[in-house]
C-alpha cells in the first residue's frame, strides 16, 4: 500500500509518518510488519502546490459549452512556414530526426537564437541552451543555482509553476515572497533592496516581465534597478521573458544583460507552439563554468530538447515574424472585451473605498503586457476565490484562474488570448454577468441565494452543462 498525504486543493501538505505494526511474534512477524508498513512519497512533492491548471480542467470536465479564460495559451497555430517544415521533415524522415540530438540544442537553432538575442534583445556575450519549454528552463536554473538552504525571491502574486519548482526541489521553506505596490502591482524594489542588504540575502531573485499572472509590464528603469541591486549583492537575477512580444499601447519589452543575469524565453506563446515544448536559457559567458553545470541538469531531465520541435522553432523564428505580429495585433478586441468584463470589480472597489474600505487603486490591473488581466474580488470573497471560479463555471459557463494559486487569495486571473474574437466576446459577456451578480449579491450567491440581478445567468448555466 502507498500512503499519500491529503494535500489541499491548491496548498501544501505534510506527510504522515508511515504506520508501523507493533507487537511480538518473532522475526517472521517483524518482517511481515515491515512489509505491511506503508511506503511514502517525498516530503518535497507533498509540500508542492497542486497544479491549478489540472484543477480547473477537472472543474470544466463534463460540462459542455464552458469557455476558458484560464490557461495561458493562444488560439493560433505555429506560422505556416514552421508547419511546412514539420511536414517536410516527417515525410523525408531523416535518421537525425528520431535519435537523440545535442543536449544543449541543435547548433543551427542556437546560432539563430544568439543572433536574435543580439539584434532584438540587446544581449551580447550570451550563450544559449534550448529546453523543453520555459518551465523546464526554470527548473534547470533552480537545480543548477540553488541549494535547498538558499533563499530565493518571488514577488506576490507569483507564477505558480515558479513556486512549485522551488517547492519540489526542497526550497519551500526558504522562499521569500516580496510584495508588489498595491496601486501598480509592480514589484516593490525598495523591499528587495532591504532584503539584499540584510543578514540573510537571497541567492536568486525572479522577475517575470511582462508579468504572469498580472499582465503588468516593467519599465527599463525597473529592470535596471533590479539588476544593479542583485549584482551589488552577488545574487542571481532571473528574468522570465516568456511574453516579450506581448506589449501593448506603445510599450517596449526590456531584457537586460550582466554577469549575474540569466534570461529565459519561450516559443510557446507568440509562436503558438504550446504543445511543441521549446524554450531557451540565455546565460552569460561571464559566468564561467555555468554552461557545464546546466548540461548536467539537462542531460538528466530531457537528455535533449525534442528534435522535430526544434526544427519547427527554427522555421518559426526565421520566417514567422509577420505571423506573430499580426496575431498579437488582432488581440485588441479580446483585450478590450476582457477589460470591460472586469469592470464590475473596479466599480465594487470604488464603492468599497468610498465607504471607508480598501483602496480602489489596483483592484483591476494588467493588459499592459502578456495576455492577462488581474482582478480583486469584492469584500466578502477574500478567501473564496476558488469557490468563485467553480461558481462561474457552473452558473455562467466561463473559467478563470483563482488567485490562491499565485499566493493571492481573493483575486482572479483572466486570459484574453485563448479564444478567437467571437468566442472571447461571448466569454467576456458571461464573465461580466457573473461578476455583476457577485458584486450585487455578495457571498450569498455562492450558496444559491442573493439574486443580485442575474441577467442571463440561466442561459449561461445551461450552456455549461
Amino acid at each position: 500500500m502507498i500512503a499519500i498525504g491529503n494535500a489541499s486543493s491548491l496548498g501544501s501538505a505534510r506527510p504522515r509518518s508511515p504506520p508501523v505494526s507493533g507487537g511480538g511474534g518473532g522475526a517472521g512477524a517483524q518482517r511481515g510488519a515491515r512489509c505491511r508498513a506503508a511506503a511514502t512519497v517525498s516530503r518535497r512533492v507533498l509540500d508542492t502546490d497542486a497544479p491549478v491548471i489540472v484543477k480547473t480542467k477537472a472543474m470544466m470536465a463534463g460540462r459542455e459549452g464552458v469557455l476558458s479564460l484560464a490557461q495561458g495559451i493562444v488560439f493560433w497555430p505555429p506560422p505556416p512556414a514552421a508547419l511546412a517544415r514539420a511536414s517536410e521533415l516527417l515525410a523525408s524522415s531523416p535518421p537525425s530526426l528520431h535519435g537523440y540530438g545535442p543536449a544543449e540544442g541543435l547548433p543551427e537553432l542556437r546560432a539563430a537564437l544568439r543572433e536574435k538575442l543580439r539584434a532584438e534583445n540587446g544581449l551580447e556575450g550570451y550563450d544559449v541552451m534550448v529546453t523543453a519549454g520555459a518551465n523546464q528552463a526554470f527548473v534547470n536554473l533552480v537545480l543548477a543555482l540553488c541549494d535547498a538552504g538558499d533563499r530565493a525571491v518571488l514577488f506576490r502574486p507569483w507564477y505558480f509553476n515558479h513556486a512549485m519548482a522551488f517547492q519540489m526541489t526542497g526550497g519551500a521553506d526558504r522562499l521569500a515572497f516580496g510584495p508588489c505596490c498595491p496601486a501598480t502591482l509592480k514589484p516593490d524594489l525598495d523591499w528587495l533592496q532591504r532584503e539584499l542588504e540584510g543578514r540573510d540575502p537571497p541567492k536568486m531573485v525572479v522577475l517575470v516581465n511582462p508579468c504572469n499572472p498580472t499582465g503588468v509590464a516593467l519599465s527599463k528603469g525597473d529592470v535596471e534597478r533590479a539588476a544593479a541591486l542583485t549584482q551589488r549583492a552577488g545574487a542571481w537575477l532571473v528574468l522570465d521573458n516568456t511574453y516579450e512580444q506581448f506589449m501593448f499601447e506603445g510599450r517596449r519589452h526590456h531584457a537586460l544583460g550582466g554577469p549575474n543575469i540569466i534570461n529565459l524565453f519561450s516559443f510557446s506563446k507568440a509562436y503558438g507552439m504550446m504543445g511543441y515544448r521549446v524554450g531557451y536559457i540565455a546565460w552569460p559567458l561571464a559566468a564561467e563554468g555555468l554552461g557545464a553545470q546546466l548540461l548536467k541538469v539537462q542531460d538528466t531531465i530531457p537528455i535533449c530538447p525534442p528534435t522535430l520541435s526544434q526544427h519547427v522553432a527554427l522555421a518559426a523564428l526565421t520566417g514567422g515574424g509577420d505571423w506573430v505580429r499580426s496575431n498579437i495585433a488582432a488581440l485588441a478586441p479580446n483585450r478590450a472585451a476582457i477589460a470591460d468584463a472586469l469592470s464590475p470589480l473596479a466599480a465594487a472597489a470604488e464603492a468599497e473605498a468610498a465607504a471607508g474600505g480598501r483602496p480602489a487603486a489596483g483592484a483591476v490591473a494588467g493588459g499592459e503586457g502578456a495576455i492577462y488581466f488581474w482582478g480583486r474580488l469584492p469584500a466578502g470573497f477574500e478567501e473564496r476565490d476558488e469557490e468563485v471560479v467553480e461558481w462561474l463555471i457552473k452558473q455562467h459557463g466561463v473559467c478563470l484562474i483563482p488567485g490562491s494559486a499565485c499566493g493571492a487569495p481573493g483575486h482572479v486571473r483572466a486570459a484574453f488570448a485563448n479564444l478567437e474574437r467571437d468566442a472571447c466576446a461571448e466569454a467576456a459577456a458571461r464573465l461580466k454577468r457573473g461578476l455583476r451578480r457577485l458584486a450585487a449579491g455578495g457571498p450569498a450567491v455562492l450558496a444559491g441565494g442573493g439574486g443580485g440581478g442575474g441577467g442571463g445567468a440561466g442561459a449561461d448555466a445551461h450552456a455549461a452543462r
